[in-house]
């Protein structure tokens, strides 16, 4: 077992330890202990909002200009830092290969400047007056406290997305952290040191700790990612507080294969679309649609790349490691096995690895002849495998495409222009990557339709999620208007229901 023990919280700038609940880590590859994580207690819980509400108070009477410089050191602590421990946590917490676990950690830092600057542009808005001698603006003002809950296979960057956008806008952050990914972001809010005191807290637990940030009056705004049930559940208990909440609730993305796809291409962006970490990602290619005229070759040439991957520990050189627990792994077996009692066809994987006896594998697989009956068409997978449908045309991909409940992202092979703009234009999603799956950027809204989501992250949306509007209406030479009471008598009818002259 390491000797990976992690104190109860996080107040910036220091550890805080707490005696109350621990709960064991355990790797998905190996089943080893990793270390141990504390659930933080409800007494805790209100001393740190109460310690993040009062330094929130300073922050926002913080200028611009200086809150933007301090992201800035912020990001510049991101890029200096020593980044290996934090991923080496993730990748045994999770599964994650270190490659993936190292970049996301190393990558955090441009959102930081990005909302740095964004900010400090965008601070409001001189409208166009309705009466001579009256200014009328609209200027933006923080919240209070944002509460972020973040899901186990993005902890470190979708934490950031949403943190960043709310320190830039004023306001004190509390993080919960997914209970499987506790102890590398416990590691990564190191960075967070140098940041004002008690400004940013984050605080290990479970449902019920999650429960109680967004119920708490002493937060003010929730970012919240994980499954449809959960999402609905936040964004229920934050309507009853009228508590502004952005979700991001997962997905079932469809890919559509067009006749005039280049196969080579799309079978290669295919399986990052399918199986980049292992399937466990909101955005994951699960649904493909492929025309008849290309069905059989393009089958091919994804299983063919497919088989280039390597399984095994995320710390070794693999591709795909393990899901991160057994139900997730067993939730996966099960609807690969509803679908093929219903005709679906295993081109490859379908199953646990012979030689991964130890850990919670399973092979990256692709499954054709899907129809529509199998659950594995309307539920989200998280895991590696994706089911292809074979459709007469374009215009049937769209339309199958659509049919679903979720509308996160949909990606698009495809040569030809019209079909492209057919694509953007048509598909019932968020976000539409057009022969580059997975793609984001900072300055663009990420989220979904549907039961994918409310709200947006990134962009100038993700930033507006974090603060208010205070419209001002301010006369500089004060003058009676005519307008004022009392109305002056001609305004009136009369008796017989005629306006005086």
């Amino acid at each position: 077992m390491s000797d990976v023990t992690k104190p109860c919280y996080f107040l910036t700038p220091d550890f805080h330890a707490a005696a109350g609940e621990t709960c064991d880590v355990t790797d998905p590859a190996t089943l080893e202990q990793v270390g141990q994580r504390a659930v933080v207690s409800g007494p805790e819980l209100v001393s740190v909002l109460d310690r993040v509400n009062a330094a929130q108070k300073l922050w926002a009477q913080t200028d611009a200009k200086t809150r933007a410089a301090r992201l800035h050191q912020l990001a510049n602590r991101i890029e200096s830092h020593d980044m290996t421990d934090c991923a080496i946590l993730m990748s045994r917490e999770m599964g994650k290969p270190y490659p993936e676990a190292i970049g996301e950690v190393a990558n955090c830092a441009p959102i930081f400047r990005y909302y740095a600057e964004m900010a400090r542009d965008e601070a409001g808005k001189v409208a166009g007056t309705t009466q001579i001698g009256s200014l009328q603006f609209a200027r933006y003002e923080p919240l209070g406290v944002s509460a972020h809950i973040m899901p186990f296979n993005f902890p470190i960057l979708l934490m950031c997305w949403t943190v960043a956008a709310s320190l830039a806008a004023g306001n004190g952050a509390v993080i919960k952290p997914a209970e499987a990914t506790t102890l590398s972001t416990l590691e990564f809010m190191k960075v967070f040191s140098d940041m004002p005191q008690d400004l940013i807290a984050c605080v290990p637990g479970d449902a019920g700790t999650g429960r109680a940030l967004v119920d708490s009056p002493k937060t003010h705004a929730v970012a919240f990612t994980g499954s449809v049930k959960a999402g609905q559940a936040v964004a229920e208990a934050a309507a009853r507080r009228l508590k502004p909440a952005v979700i991001e609730a997962g997905g079932s993305d469809p890919m559509i294969i067009s006749a005039h796809a280049p196969i080579e291409i799309a079978a290669a962006g295919a399986v990052t679309g399918a199986f980049h970490m292992s399937g466990q990602v909101c955005t994951s290619t699960e649904r493909m649609y492929v025309v008849d005229a290309v069905h059989d070759a393009f089958v091919a040439a994804f299983k063919a790349e497919t088989e280039r991957l390597r399984i095994g520990n995320g710390l070794a050189r693999s591709e795909i490691g393990p899901l991160v627990s057994e139900a997730a792994r067993d939730k996966v077996a099960r609807l690969v096995k509803d679908a093929v009692a219903k005709g679906a066809k295993v081109e490859i994987g379908g199953r646990v690895p012979a030689d991964q006896d130890t850990g919670w594998f399973y092979e990256p697989t692709i499954l054709t002849n899907c129809t529509p009956e199998m659950d594995i068409l309307h539920q989200e997978v998280f895991g590696p495998v994706v089911s292809i449908m074979r459709v007469p045309d374009f215009e049937s991909a769209i339309e199958m495409a659509n049919d679903s409940e979720f509308g996160l992202g949909a990606s698009v092979f495809t040569t030809d222009l019209a079909e492209a703009h057919d694509a953007y234009e048509k598909l019932e999603a968020g976000m539409v990557w057009i022969n580059n799956p997975m793609i984001d950027n900072d300055a663009l809204p990420f989220g979904g339709w549907k039961n994918s989501g409310i709200g947006r992250e990134l962009g100038r949306m993700g930033l507006d999620t974090f603060r208010r509007t205070k419209m001002v209406i301010m006369d500089h030479k004060p003058v009676r208007h005519d307008w004022w009471y009392p109305y002056d008598d001609d305004w009136f009818l009369d008796a017989g229901g005629r306006k005086h002259v």
